[in-house]
């Protein structure tokens, strides 16, 4: 084997880890976030949680990535560390349907049928059905399906070309001889780890050993323990995601790496044990893709078989690992902000959708506030000033977070639909924030009245009560559209915003007429004004955000053009609306 061939295995191992990652990029976003909500909704069973870690990583193509996932779960307390065993069981399980369609290469036969069975064989069919969507389709759906068919293709490019380069190495006694020390069980099982642990997969590692089976030199004794040390060197990933995070989350990473090592033992002490009683005869005999494919599925199987019934021994040994405090722990944070954990960030369509969640909580923390600050202008406490307060910290917070996370989760490979979820909530957050400010100037306003025991007339009481409703019903409506995405809600608001403007002008025009009359004073006109020109400017951010999920559901940003087309335009249908919002908001 020379310089080339070795270079050409190289270039072979990185087209297969790149076509293993475009593989899985487009099967998530393909699954647009589906995978991770069946995972974290379908776990309440063991028995379900191991069939649907199991499936879930058998769609997704990487047991990292659902046991990262998990480890989210738990650390944003989605799931409890006891479903998530079930789950990496599973993923355990499901991570071996790769080997078996790479074993796939190694079908022999004349017959056309079978050869084209094989995955070499198919998968440049499947390369140029995939590169013609990618190139004259611009359907989101078609292109997720073509980087799905060209990873696969790519893939069995590299993992070919890998196999093609290294069978030169069956001629060199240095290389034969390296591979017997692995027959060593020690030796080769921390082979496994070692090259799982750099690569961060077991799959691709699995694949590289299937590969290296085409020189014929690699025989089932070497083979068996490399793959075993590749189980707990997949266990890398979800180690490291749990640095930093929860005493939950840490213990769920712990529960994978146990449940590889224990697995592993067992596996070694039975199987050699038996093989030093009564030898087995295929040990001698060379390793071929289907029989690596074969052993990776049977230690997986049998190690969940054997542990799935001790999953709470594997909890209590994580909890001895990490124990808790004797002080309770304090929570990280808000609850709901948890949800945006970094690790989510790996799948962008769940991140985004975690980010929808949290987005729609900070929507009723809005709403609340504004809620409440108005209360306060009927009876002021000191309790209810205080809790407008705290939510409108909780909201700023929220802000931050969410802002923060939604720049990380920008740069990430994101669908046309996840895009366009994103662009509403980057939108909106900011408006949120500016109507819980106008919910604590109210609370001031009332705090102000209060404290100067000021009161106004029973003529501008009834005209604040109708504002106040008018005000109340616009929040709800786009608080509503909003957390439900229900752009014929959205489509309510623009009028309303008309006519709470209209009651703006009236209601300050009448208070001018009192106080030329006598019947109000400047003082109280002041403290009327900052209130009704707050409730006019919540009305003015809900316009923004009805506005905003209009357009970007219909890709247009320009928000001023919008709202003039629907009030200088001949608009029938929005002029009906003012028309009804009028009748049900007039003044006494």
């Amino acid at each position: 084997m020379d310089f080339f061939d070795l270079l050409t295995m190289i270039g072979g191992l990185a087209f297969f880890l790149y076509g293993m990652h475009m593989l899985g990029d487009g099967l998530a976003k393909a699954s647009g976030g589906r995978m991770e909500r069946i995972l974290e909704k379908l776990t309440n069973t063991p028995l379900k949680a191991v069939l649907m870690g199991a499936g879930v990583t058998a769609v997704i193509q990487s047991s990292s990535a659902t046991t990262v996932m998990v480890v989210g779960f738990v650390n944003s307390g989605i799931m409890k560390l006891q479903q998530a065993v079930g789950i990496i069981m599973g993923a355990n399980v499901g991570t071996t349907i790769t080997a078996w369609i790479l074993g796939a290469t190694g079908i022999d036969s004349d017959s056309f049928v079978v050869q084209m069975c094989k995955p070499t064989s198919f998968s440049p069919v499947l390369a140029i059905v995939g590169m013609g969507f990618l190139l004259f389709s611009h359907r989101e759906k078609l292109k997720n399906t073509a980087t799905i068919l060209v990873g696969f293709a790519i893939l069995m490019f590299g993992m070919d070309t890998m196999s093609n380069a290294v069978k030169p190495l069956a001629d060199i006694p240095e290389f034969t001889n390296i591979l017997l020390r692995f027959t060593n069980p020690f030796l080769g099982m921390l082979a496994g780890l070692f090259l799982t642990a750099v690569i961060q997969s077991s799959s691709a590692s699995v694949g590289i050993l299937q590969a290296l089976c085409a020189t014929g030199a690699v025989g089932y004794g070497a083979a068996v323990p490399i793959i075993m040390g590749q189980n707990i060197g997949t266990c890398v990933t979800a180690m490291l995601s749990g640095v930093g995070a929860s005493k939950n989350a840490r213990r769920a990473a712990l529960v994978h790496l146990y449940f590889n090592m224990i697995g592993t033992v067992l596996f070694m002490s039975v199987f050699y044990g038996i093989n030093a009683v009564n030898p087995f005869s295929f040990m001698e005999e060379a390793a071929t893709p289907f029989g690596i494919a074969a052993i990776h599925s049977i230690f997986n199987l049998a190690a969940t078989l054997c542990l799935l019934p001790f999953s709470r021994g594997l909890v209590k040994l994580a909890c001895m690992t990490v124990k808790d405090d004797e002080t309770v722990e304090k929570e990280a944070g808000n609850r709901t902000l948890q949800l945006l954990d970094p690790r989510f960030l790996e799948t962008p369509s769940y991140a985004v959708e975690q980010s929808r969640i949290v987005a729609a909580a900070m929507a009723e923390l809005t709403e609340e506030s504004m809620n409440e600050a108005m209360n306060l202008l009927d009876s002021y406490s000191e309790k209810g000033a205080a809790k407008v307060q705290m939510l409108e910290e909780q909201v700023d917070q929220f802000e931050d977070e969410i802002g923060s996370y939604l720049v990380k989760l920008s740069s990430r490979a994101l669908s046309e639909r996840d895009s366009h979820t994103l662009s509403v909530i980057l939108h909106c957050i900011g408006d949120f924030e500016r109507i819980s400010d106008h919910a604590r100037n109210v609370m001031e306003a009332a705090g102000e009245m209060h404290d100067k025991k000021l009161e106004f007339s029973d003529k501008a009481k009834k005209e604040l009560q109708v504002f106040r409703k008018a005000v109340r019903d616009i929040l709800n409506i786009t608080m509503r559209s909003f957390r439900e995405g229900n752009l014929e809600m959205a489509r309510q608001v623009e009028p309303l915003e008309e006519v709470i403007d209209e009651l703006n002008t009236e209601i300050k025009r009448r208070h001018v007429k009192r106080l030329r009359k006598g019947k109000c004073t400047i003082e109280l006109g002041f403290v009327l004004s900052d209130i009704t020109t707050n409730f006019e400017r919540v009305s003015d951010h809900c316009s923004n955000i009805a506005v905003c999920l209009l357009e970007v559901s219909e890709d247009e940003f320009d928000t001023h053009a919008y709202i003039n087309g629907l009030k200088t335009g001949e608009n029938a249908e929005f002029r009906g609306k003012v028309m009804v919002y009028r009748e049900n908001y007039q003044l006494p």
